[in-house]
């Protein structure tokens, strides 16, 4: 005699089993998700560290003509004037990256020093914590992967650890971290599950994991359906007794 399979037996032993192995990662997408949408996006990007750029008017008796500019290099793309550390400049866009020249020489400026950088950082920032820490970095730290180094990393006093990242031949701000953005960095790559680059949203690690999951939501589905036509047919049976 053939043995009948109870079908909702092995459902829920498939449920129970494969809750055990995905209920954690179900549980850290719900506590991530619910941290990527209660602290606002522009928290996040630091918006409110960075002091709101002010329009200033560029003297232009004595400027320097553009053509002097290409006339000292031929690869330039693009030139822009603007002001640096109170003086006027040509922001010049090459294929070695971004220089200054003197707006009104036409000479090309030597890179920011230390103490330039300290000074662009302490004007570009909004807050009013001490400088603790700048340091040029040669290799890039995980929470600046997806920039290519070097660049000058500026460190702000503060619980919230405020970071700035300024060009070395510039002086322009790049980038800005915080202690919420790194939370952020560290839920995100929970909640995509690529702990490598944290950047691919559809690695295999989290299809297998989204399918389980989806698995095990449909095996409960299932076993909550199949629980009502026994609890009726009890019921009937206790009516039939009485």
């Amino acid at each position: 005699m053939a043995r009948t399979i109870r079908w909702p037996l092995v459902a829920r032993r498939f449920h129970k089993w494969l809750a055990l192995l995905v209920g954690v990662q179900v549980v850290l997408w719900t506590l991530t998700g619910f941290y990527m949408v209660v602290v606002h996006i522009d928290t996040i990007h630091g918006d409110h560290l960075v002091r709101a750029a002010s329009a200033r008017a560029v003297d232009l008796r004595g400027i320097a003509p553009p053509s002097r500019i290409l006339a000292a290099r031929a690869d330039v793309s693009e030139l822009r004037l603007q002001h640096h550390l109170d003086r006027p400049v040509w922001r010049a866009e090459t294929p070695d990256g971004a220089a200054l020249f003197d707006a009104r020489s036409g000479q090309p400026l030597p890179r920011p020093t230390e103490a330039d950088i300290r000074a662009l950082a302490r004007r570009a920032y909004a807050g009013t914590g001490d400088i603790v820490s700048v340091r040029l970095l040669t290799r890039a730290p995980q929470e600046m992967q997806a920039r290519k180094p070097p660049f000058w990393q500026v460190e702000f006093a503060g619980w919230n650890r405020p970071t700035f990242y300024l060009s070395p031949a510039t002086g322009e701000l790049i980038s800005r971290r915080h202690n919420l953005w790194r939370i952020f960095d560290f839920a995100w790559m929970l909640h995509i599950m690529d702990y490598d680059a944290r950047t691919d949203v559809n690695n295999p690690l989290l299809r297998v994991a989204t399918w389980s999951a989806f698995a095990m939501a449909a095996s409960g589905a299932w076993l909550l359906i199949w629980a009502f036509p026994r609890r009726k047919k009890k019921k009937k049976k206790e009516e039939a007794a009485i």
